[in-house]
C-alpha cells in the first residue's frame, strides 16, 4: 500500500477522438477515492488530463475536455512526489488514432521510466504496445479488437476475456467500463479494500469484478437475443450451475416446455444448443472460482457441475487452450 502522506498523481493522456467514458469512468473512481481519503485525514489523488498541445480536445462522442500540455506535465513529474500513474485511454477509432498521434506515443514511451505504473483502458492497449511497453507481456483490450492487436504485435499474449490484467507495473483493461474495474483495483492496491469498497458503494459498481472474468460474459451472451425469451432461465441457470443433472429435460421443465420443443426453440432463438450454454456457464463459474478461491481443482470441478476434473480439463482446453491448473497459475502470475 502506498504512502498516504503524499497525493497519488494520476495523469490521463488525451488526443482527438479519445473515448469519453474511458477517461470519465476511471477519473470518477479516483475522484471518489480522493474524497474518501481526505475524509480520513490523508491525501488522496490529484488527477490531470494531458494532451500534446494542451487546450480543448474533442472526444469521440463530440464533447470537449480541457487538457494540460505534456510540457506542463513534465514540470509536475520533476517535482516531488512526481507522477504516480499514467492512464492511457482508448478510442473507437484507435487505428487511425495511432498514425495521428506519433508524438503522444513517443511521449508515453519516454515518460514511462519515471512512473510507478502505467495502465491502459480499452483500446488504449494499442498505444502502450506502439510505445514498446508491452513486448512479450500478457495483455487484454476490447474483446472486438483482440485479433487485430495480436496481428499487429505477435509477441503479445492477448486474452480476449479478461476485464483487466496486471503484469508488473503495467496494467491493461478490456472494453470501456472495465476501466472502472481497473481503477478500483488500483485504488485498492493504494488505499486498501475499505476505501475501494466505499468508492464502489458510492458509484454503484461491483467490487470487484475479477480481472479474469469475461468482458462479454456468458450471461450477457445468453441474454443478447432481442426477445429475452430465456432470460429468466439463464438467471436460474447461473444460480444453479453446480447441479449435476442439468439435462435438456431439466431445463425444459423450468420453462414449462417439452424437451423436444425446448431444444428446437432454444437453438433457433439463442443460436446454440442448451448443452453448449450449460458448458459456457460452467466454464465461466470455474474461471471465477479458480481466481477467487483456494479450492483445489477437483473441488472446483464438483462445485461447477463438471462432475470430475478430467471433464473440466477438456472443457478448458477446448475453449482456452490451457488446463485449469495452468489457468490459475497464469492468473496468479498476472496479479503480482
Amino acid at each position: 500500500m502506498s504512502n498516504h502522506q503524499t497525493p497519488h498523481r494520476v495523469v490521463f493522456s488525451a488526443y482527438p477522438g479519445v473515448g469519453l467514458l474511458d477517461i470519465a469512468g476511471a477519473h470518477s473512481v479516483f475522484w471518489s477515492a480522493g474524497r474518501a481519503m481526505e475524509a480520513q485525514g490523508a491525501l488522496g489523488y490529484h488527477c490531470v488530463i494531458a494532451s500534446i498541445e494542451g487546450g480543448l480536445v474533442e472526444t469521440a462522442e463530440g464533447l470537449y475536455i480541457d487538457t494540460l500540455a505534456v510540457a506542463s506535465i513534465a514540470d509536475i513529474a520533476d517535482s516531488p512526489p512526481g507522477i504516480d500513474t499514467l492512464i492511457v485511454p482508448g478510442s473507437p477509432d484507435i487505428l487511425p488514432a495511432l498514425s495521428a498521434n506519433e508524438c503522444l506515443i513517443q511521449w508515453i514511451a519516454s515518460s514511462q521510466l519515471a512512473l510507478r505504473r502505467v495502465a491502459s483502458i480499452c483500446s488504449g492497449t494499442f498505444l502502450l504496445a506502439a510505445a514498446g511497453l508491452l513486448d512479450g507481456k500478457w495483455v487484454t483490450t476490447h474483446w472486438s479488437m483482440c485479433d487485430t492487436l495480436k496481428s499487429r504485435h505477435p509477441s503479445l499474449s492477448v486474452d480476449r476475456d479478461a476485464v483487466f490484467i496486471q503484469q508488473g507495473n503495467v496494467w491493461t483493461s478490456g472494453g470501456v467500463t472495465s476501466g472502472m474495474d481497473l481503477a478500483l483495483a488500483l485504488v485498492e492496491a493504494d488505499c486498501g479494500r475499505e476505501v475501494a469498497m466505499q468508492v464502489a458503494r458510492e458509484l454503484l459498481v461491483v467490487l470487484k469484478r475479477p480481472g479474469g472474468q469475461p468482458q462479454f460474459s456468458e450471461l450477457l451472451c445468453a441474454q443478447s437475443n432481442p426477445s429475452g425469451t430465456f432470460d429468466e432461465l439463464h438467471l436460474w441457470l447461473a444460480s444453479n450451475i453446480g447441479q449435476n443433472d442439468l439435462s435438456v429435460g431439466h431445463l425444459a421443465q423450468q420453462v414449462h416446455m417439452s424437451a423436444r420443443n425446448f431444444s428446437r426453440v432454444y437453438k433457433r432463438v439463442i443460436g446454440r444448443t442448451p448443452a453448449k450454454t450449460i458448458e459456457l456457464f460452467r466454464l465461466g463459474a470455474a474461471r471465477r472460482m479458480l481466481e477467487d478461491s483456494d479450492r483445489n481443482i477437483d473441488q472446483v470441478a464438483s462445485a461447477c457441475g463438471f462432475g470430475d476434473e478430467e471433464r473440466m480439463r477438456v472443457t478448458f482446453h477446448r475453449h482456452l487452450g490451457l488446463s485449469p491448473r495452468d489457468y490459475r497459475v497464469r492468473h496468479l502470475a498476472g496479479s503480482r
